[in-house]
């Protein structure tokens, strides 16, 4: 009854947490099962004080593990590397701790820079503000050598994303516009959303078609937008949903999501366009169709 009454309390922050270790929401949610069937194993042989920072010890320490053992993955992986979407139907109580900057793809694919420990203690301390000392009970360090690791983080993390200067709603009004124009070959359109020096990157892991390098440029991207609305089959379907934290879209093909698109905007204009198509990183939203 107490691991059924905590895992209602932390599977939220948990997930959250292992999520943005590891940029896999398949993982972040096997590794948070973990972490209760361990604690409940462990909680029956001795009384543990501080439930909350064991859990989260539990489950920080397992994706320091699963980078470690996804290192050579990574670097056999075929084009460019993209995290699993989240896709927000709005049900989700995860979102609590969401619906911050961090949860972004940009910011994501900047904390895949750090090494383990160094993504621990930063997600620890900047996205969640524990201070030193939770931070030491969790990772069993010094709070000394707390600082010093997370101040090493903070640097590698210098170029982290702007925030954009529209609000959300703005967001989603240019992405419903800049679909809209995908969808009729508008061009015009199409390139005035666009930053000049906008970059597409798509992942398609290698097990279907997609671009293996960055598309830089507006124009090339409109053009590879325009041939790919060209090879869309009549019966794909176009849903504007909260991908990461900000306005996207997904595209589903016959009842099966085939991509998943997240923007960035840097003032007012689309900078940055992430595709995810590599089926095995789309696995998870096919169950919720």
């Amino acid at each position: 009854m107490e691991t059924e009454q905590l895992y209602q309390t932390y599977k939220p922050l948990l997930f959250s947490i292992a999520y943005r270790m590891t940029g896999s929401v398949t993982d972040a949610e096997d590794l948070v099962q973990e972490a209760f069937l361990t604690y409940n194993s462990i909680s029956s042989k001795k009384v543990i004080e501080n439930k909350k920072a064991y859990l989260c010890r539990i489950v920080m320490n397992s994706s320091i593990d699963k980078l470690r053992s996804a290192a050579s993955k990574r670097e056999v992986y075929v084009g460019e590397w993209l995290p699993e979407p989240l896709v927000d139907d709005g049900n989700d109580p995860s979102n609590t701790y969401l619906i911050k900057e961090s949860i972004s793809t940009a910011y994501l694919l900047l904390l895949q820079q750090l090494s383990g420990d160094e993504r621990a203690f930063f997600i620890l301390r900047e996205v969640f503000q524990y201070s030193y000392e939770e931070i030491a009970a969790i990772i069993e360090k010094s709070s000394t050598n707390c600082r010093q690791i997370f101040h090493r983080a903070k640097k590698g993390m210098e170029n982290r994303p702007k925030a954009a200067s529209l609000d959300f709603q703005s967001m989603r009004s240019r992405v419903e516009q800049f679909t809209m124009a995908f969808q009729e070959g508008n061009i015009h359109k199409m390139l005035e959303l666009l930053k000049t020096d906008s970059v597409f990157i798509s992942d398609g892991g290698g097990k279907v078609k997609a671009a293996i390098n960055p598309i830089y440029t507006s124009e090339r991207i409109v053009f590879l937008f325009t041939s790919i609305m060209k090879k869309l089959p009549k019966n794909s379907k176009m849903e504007f949903k909260d991908v990461n934290g900000y306005p996207g879209v997904v595209v589903s093909i016959n009842d099966y999501v085939a991509y998943v698109i997240s923007i960035e905007f840097l003032g007012d204009k689309i900078s940055r366009i992430y595709m995810v198509a590599n089926p095995d990183k789309l696995a998870h939203l096919q169950s919720n169709k």
